[in-house]
């Protein structure tokens, strides 16, 4: 999976629950995941979504050799479980939908780069060259159960927290949970509200310090993707891991980070990667052209821009611009 800074992209901002609050803090697809629960069904809730979430990393990790896309990547192909066809499927759909600035076959480009075992560096051009050829989404067919790579290989890290913080507020839901606060390394995922208001979620600075502003969520998710998260120096020069497949480099877009809104969160998880690699012009065509999300977004010199469905909803720390 995705390897993601300790340090969290989204922090939640909330009071105690009345008349109970029950927490669980555990270390799942390589990042500190915490839930909050609010309510008396708790306990069962919270190790329900826990057990949940386990399950699915080990069904979904690259470099676990028990999973099925570490067999998938072994032999190029073959059955798979409905669960994990149906998440290709849909990691697919939002990488035509992006014009594959969303790809879950750039996996040959971030081991280039160090991401993924974090031993950075800088490739050369006629590794570059080499490594983009194995890179191409429409390449994967899904038919069934049967997935077959192209030759591809797949890494589902990028759409994985977001799919999998879905399936747990769904657990939580049947099990009568009314309330809760999913934080999976910075994918925000609200069940509900807060005593009767919205839970309140910070979004990062890029530049640390004072967050950006602060998003109300309710029965929705917030994930971001930023330039920060991951990176590292070589020559005077920061390299960060939002790879863009078209170049197989570190993504140019104009970006520091990009918070997509929405109630899937599948598609708020893929999407978030895809916009920032997008920059903000094309992210905004998308934006106008499909719907069913909204976004923040922090440009390189400092900027910020909160498209127009987030009116209300958005509080800033510094001015922002709404985008139409």
């Amino acid at each position: 999976m995705k390897r993601i800074a300790a340090l969290l992209l989204i922090l939640p901002l909330f009071a105690a629950c009345a008349p109970r609050e029950d927490k669980r803090t555990f270390f799942a697809m390589d990042t500190v995941m915490e839930i909050t629960v609010c309510g008396e069904a708790a306990d069962e809730a919270l190790s329900a979504a826990e057990s949940e979430l386990f399950r699915l990393d080990g069904m979904l990790a690259r470099g676990d050799e028990g999973s099925e896309v570490y067999a998938l990547n072994a032999s190029g192909g073959g059955e798979v479980s409905p669960e994990t066809a149906e998440l290709i499927s849909r990691a697919l759909e939002i990488g035509g939908l992006t014009d594959w600035a969303f790809d879950v076959t750039v996996a040959p480009l971030t081991d280039l780069w160090g991401f993924y075992d974090q031993s950075y560096r800088v490739p050369t051009e006629e590794e570059i060259a080499a490594a983009l050829p194995l890179v191409g989404g429409e390449r994967v067919e899904v038919s069934g159960s049967r997935v077959e790579l192209g030759g591809a290989k797949i890494d589902l890290g990028g759409i994985a927290k977001g799919w999998a913080s879905q399936r747990a507020a769904e657990l939580l839901r049947e099990r009568g949970v009314a309330s809760a606060l999913l934080n999976l390394g910075g994918n925000v995922q609200a069940v509900g509200s807060h005593r009767g208001k919205p839970w309140r979620v910070a979004v990062q600075n890029p530049d640390g310090g004072e967050y950006v502003g602060v998003l109300d969520l309710t029965d929705a998710c917030a994930v971001t993707s930023g330039d920060y998260q991951r990176f590292f120096e070589d020559n005077g020069k920061i390299y960060h891991h939002i790879i863009d497949p078209k170049t197989g480099r570190p993504a140019e877009s104009g970006l520091r980070s990009v918070t997509v809104v929405c109630a899937d969160a599948a598609l708020a998880d893929g999407l978030s990667t895809a916009l920032f690699v997008m920059g903000m012009d094309k992210a905004l065509e998308l934006w106008r052209a499909e719907g069913g999300f909204e976004a923040v977004f922090v440009a390189a010199d400092g900027g910020v821009y909160v498209t127009a469905g987030l009116e209300g909803r958005f509080e800033s720390r510094g001015g922002y611009k709404t985008v139409k």
